[in-house]
């Protein structure tokens, strides 16, 4: 669907984006993920045609990027607001549809169906100006994909929202990936990404960190280490594990030397102890980040 290549942008001196490349599958959803500053927001405003790159390519279903042919393929809703404050929200909803190209009657369907599907319905004649953010965060996902887009480009989308209205939203973006929308989603909050997302691109300070499924670089930067469960309290580790954390029930481990897991639980089925839980521990994303970008400010902002 979408291949981004060796993308540079400077402003002044400043390498806002930094020789970036990464490719989007068709029907996926792909996080693009750091902390404020890293450059995601000027990548996203290159794919989609409001800055120009100062060198490389960004191919769009396998043609080089044309703005003028493929940005009605593209739904953008940028983490920066603009609505129309004293328009009342249908109305908006409305005009902002037929600027893309829809006529009256199929905007009016199309919107008024993401009105139903976001529990909008009773908003339509409320103006802008008297949303709260979370309802303007709706407002806008709807007028970004009332004119059903192939490539749907979200920018800190739950920023915002409560609970309720995010799963609302999670639910939404779901559904259209699943109907073969390509999806990208920029965030900050790792913990999003690892549960919305099916391939991510970390970037720092302009440069891409690692890119992958989300499956692949957990497993690429697990340390092996493992938790056990057990039925009853105060059980006792071997000497062939190194224990980094314990609680009520079992312990944090992993292996020394040659020893492996099965030789564990061997261990505690010869005396007769049986074993209610045994999991790998694999880190989360923004753990691996740290790890990445250790000893940055960057880091250590994550770790507050």
């Amino acid at each position: 669907m979408l291949s981004v290549k060796n993308l540079k942008k400077y402003y002044a001196t400043q390498k806002a984006v930094d020789d970036i490349s990464f490719d989007i599958e068709e029907g996926s959803i792909f996080g693009l993920l750091g902390p404020n500053g890293a450059g995601k927001s000027t990548l996203l405003r290159m794919i989609t045609g409001i800055f120009y790159p100062d060198s490389g390519d960004i191919l769009f279903r396998g043609e080089v990027f044309d703005q003028r042919k493929h940005a009605g393929d593209m739904g953008y809703m940028p983490e920066e607001r603009g609505l129309y404050k004293k328009m009342k929200i249908g109305e908006q909803a409305l005009y902002l549809a037929r600027l893309r190209g829809l006529d009256a009657t199929v905007a009016e369907q199309r919107v008024r169906e993401w009105f139903d599907r976001l529990n909008m319905t009773t908003w339509w004649n409320k103006k802008v100006e008297d949303l709260s953010k979370g309802m303007g965060q709706k407002l806008q996902f709807v007028t970004t994909v009332a004119h059903n887009p192939k490539l749907l480009i979200l920018d800190e989308p739950f920023s915002g929202l409560d609970p309720v209205n995010a799963n609302i939203l999670k639910d939404e973006i779901f559904r259209l990936a699943k109907e073969g929308t390509t999806i990208i989603f920029s965030t900050h909050r790792m913990e999003q990404v690892e549960e919305i997302c099916d391939k991510i691109a970390l970037v720092n300070l302009g440069k891409k960190v690692i890119d992958g499924s989300v499956k692949d670089i957990k497993q690429q930067y697990k340390e092996n280490k493992y938790r056990v469960h057990f039925h009853r309290q105060s059980v006792l580790p071997p000497d062939f594990v190194e224990v980094y954390d314990t609680f009520e029930t079992g312990f944090v481990f992993k292996m020394k030397e040659a020893g492996t897991t099965n030789q564990l639980l061997q261990y505690y089925i010869s005396k007769g102890i049986d074993i209610s839980g045994f999991e790998e521990i694999l880190p989360g994303l923004n753990e691996i980040f740290i790890r990445l970008v250790e000893d940055t400010n960057v880091a250590r902002a994550f770790e507050k």
